[in-house]
């Protein structure tokens, strides 16, 4: 999920107690004076790409799994607006975790396990998906709009350490024209303006610029003021309970000099920060703050996580210098091998490589997945023996290096894990009728020889490296569903004919659809299984795509993406049908390609499961909704829900909720596409 938000309270502060502080400007003229000013042919924007997701999922439909072809079309409106104004972009993804802020992540994780319990709880009682007061992002966004955004031709960057600062630093260095984002750190470095993405409207090309020159002056502090005040109000690295006992008697203090209580906590921080101020650069300003010598260092560290390469600080000593270490499984770790594992991860080309071969710690957020259900595994644990495959062929040891290769930390958010530690994850060889092949050879190596011994790798990690030959007359899509599907069948105790029929018929079917055909889907109920079993799917291209890297690109990534093998309305539509006993006709909508190419897909697997001595029975499931006492009268009141293809831009989503409330539906900005209706079962 996307990655918040910076300095607490200090955004609200700015917005509701100093409106002043934040400035409507027009995007179009900004850039125009930028390229006088700096005397460039174009402005540039840094994009923050986590916290622009949910800005950019704008399909009214999110439980299914993800409505992936409409989200391209979105994301090639919101590149087209900007080329449109003469601005180039430059999107930031966030490569890693630092495990100084590991607290926050696990934090946000859990909290958003919590809210996953509410949706389910919600689908079940009333077979309808939650209004957008509940919304989530489809499982592996972020992961997806990497590769999303390279495909429409646009400079994709993956961060190596702290996403925000390496945005900070490389807008800073190339004199960009600003930061779109939401998150108010972005107001404590010293480098470009911030700009808001979620009061971004794209029909006139305006939003909002948070001014850390206004901030300082209302605060009466100077810009290298502002990571201590971050820091003393809580932030990613100081935990806002760390200070609260300093903040406290901040507060009494400043309540004895000022009336003034709106905004008083911030304005409180300020004050102090502004008293205690060091007389002269060098000196160690944070010692005579009244703190243990464990809260000085856990403040020092947060105040230099904002000083970018070169800058310092009147509050701690030293210039900030750039980023490196050296981790135990990089000793170990093909110097080459590594080398084009970082800068693949860099340029957003691959996924997982880096991180295992740098310092052998992975994470994976949260997936829609119920608490409840004991049919379906939660995917961290069904995919697991494909990461364990992952990691043997990643970590071969250089000749010569002693050291042991450490097993792998993983930090995957599954259903009522509390996340007090990794799980350590050991690597496990493929099964390779040539044995464990050459890591070097996969990545470096040419010839037809090569590229076969990459397919049969890659198989190998699914455990089907004797079926490589067999598909040789599917493409790269289909090989990516026939793999994917073949799996999940034979890794999954319970999926029935009609799940594995739900899955091929829309992974055939989306082939023959083109884009506006899918907004046509019709979903007269949500099965919560269903829900889950979209994500499975869905979060399993994830791992598709952490092979391909692993295996030396033995398929093109665009072939491995979900806007080319799944549509989560037509997935979900396709299951109901499927579990209501319809015909394989009416199930591929009596299109013979499409019968064709299903009836082999399914052979295939089913081959896959009988060799594997796993047997697949039909097992119709009637939707089952648990209706509390009131709920035709709660239907009633709600009247059938609709999914509106595009949601207006005048305002973003989270803002536009929290103004008109839950129940408000915007008008669409394509009065022309057809709605899809989901009425209640």
């Amino acid at each position: 999920m996307c990655r918040n938000m910076g300095v607490r309270g200090l955004q609200h502060f700015m917005e509701s107690c100093y409106p002043e502080t934040c400035i409507r400007v027009n995007l179009r003229e900004m850039a125009r004076n930028h390229v006088k000013v700096h005397n460039c042919n174009t402005a540039t924007v840094v994009v923050d790409g986590m916290a622009c997701l949910r800005y950019w999922y704008s399909c009214q439909a999110w439980v299914h799994g993800g409505q992936w072809q409409e989200y391209m079309h979105f994301l090639r409106e919101f590149v087209d607006a900007f080329s449109a104004v003469a601005i180039r972009l430059v999107f930031f993804f966030d490569g890693t975790v630092e495990e100084d802020k590991r607290a926050e992540w696990v934090k946000r994780r859990l909290r958003v396990n919590q809210d996953i319990v509410r949706v389910f709880n919600f689908i079940k009682s009333y077979g309808k998906q939650p209004e957008r007061d509940m919304f989530l992002i489809p499982s592996g966004l972020a992961t997806f709009s990497r590769f999303a955004l390279k495909s429409l031709g646009q400079e994709t960057w993956c961060s190596v350490r702290e996403g925000d600062y390496e945005i900070a630093d490389y807008a800073r260095r190339h004199s960009c024209m600003g930061i779109l984002g939401q998150d108010s750190d972005f107001v404590i470095y010293d480098t470009v303006p911030y700009l808001s993405i979620n009061k971004l409207r794209l029909d006139n090309m305006t939003t909002v610029l948070f001014s850390r020159e206004k901030l300082c002056h209302i605060l009466q502090l100077y810009k290298g003021d502002l990571p201590l005040l971050a820091c003393l109000l809580g932030n990613d690295v100081v935990s806002e309970q760390r200070m609260q006992r300093l903040r406290n008697t901040m507060l009494t203090s400043y309540r004895r000099k000022c009336q003034q209580s709106q905004g008083d906590k911030v304005l409180a921080v300020a004050d102090f920060v502004s008293s205690n101020r060091p007389p002269g650069e060098g000196l160690q300003g944070i010692s005579s703050l009244p703190l243990s010598i464990a809260d000085r260092e856990v403040l020092e560290g947060g105040i230099r996580s904002y000083l970018l390469p070169g800058q310092s600080s009147s509050w701690v000593n030293g210039i900030a210098s750039s980023f490196n270490s050296v981790r135990a499984v990089e000793k170990c770790t093909d110097v080459d091998i590594l080398q084009a594992a970082r800068e693949k991860h860099i340029r957003a080309e691959c996924f997982m490589t880096y991180n295992i071969l740098h310092d052998g710690v992975v994470e994976c957020s949260n997936t829609l997945e119920d608490i409840h259900e004991d049919e379906v595994p939660p995917q961290a644990v069904l995919f697991q023996p494909v990461r364990e495959h992952v990691y043997s062929l990643l970590l071969q040891a250089r000749p010569g290096c002693s050291l042991p290769f450490p097993s792998v930390k993983e930090w995957f958010v599954t259903p009522g894990d509390p996340l007090k530690e990794p799980k350590i994850v050991t690597p496990n060889p493929i099964s390779h009728p040539d044995g464990a092949p050459d890591l070097r050879t996969l990545w470096f190596g040419k010839g037809t020889e090569v590229l076969r011994m990459r397919v049969s790798t890659f198989m190998a990690v699914f455990d089907l490296q004797d079926h490589a030959e067999k598909l040789e007359h599917l493409d790269g899509p289909m090989v990516a569903v026939f793999c994917l599907v073949a799996y999940i069948a034979t890794h999954t105790k319970h999926l029935s004919l009609e799940d594995l029929d739900a899955y091929l018929s829309q992974a055939v079917c989306i082939r023959f659809k083109p884009y506006p055909e899918l907004l046509h889907t019709s979903v007269p109920v949500v099965d919560p299984r269903a829900v889950q079993l979209g994500s499975l799917f869905v979060r399993g291209l994830t791992y598709l795509i952490a092979a391909n890297s692993a295996c030396g690109l033995p398929f093109n990534m665009d072939d491995l993406m979900p806007w080319k093998t799944f549509d989560g309305l037509l997935f979900h539509s396709k299951y109901l049908q499927a579990h209501s006993a319809c015909t394989t006709e009416e199930l591929l909508e009596g299109n013979p390609s499409c019968s064709q190419l299903f009836l082999s897909l399914r052979e295939q697997v089913l081959g896959v499961c009988r060799r594997c001595g796993v047997t697949i029975q039909s097992l119709p499931r009637r939707a089952h909704i648990e209706r509390p006492s009131n709920f035709g009268e709660s239907c009633r009141e709600r009247g059938p829900q609709t999914y509106q293809a595009r949601g207006s831009r005048t305002s973003p989503h989270s803002n536009r909720q929290q103004q008109r409330g839950p129940d408000h539906r915007p008008k669409s900005r394509h009065p022309n596409r057809r709605r899809y209706h989901q009425t209640p079962h």
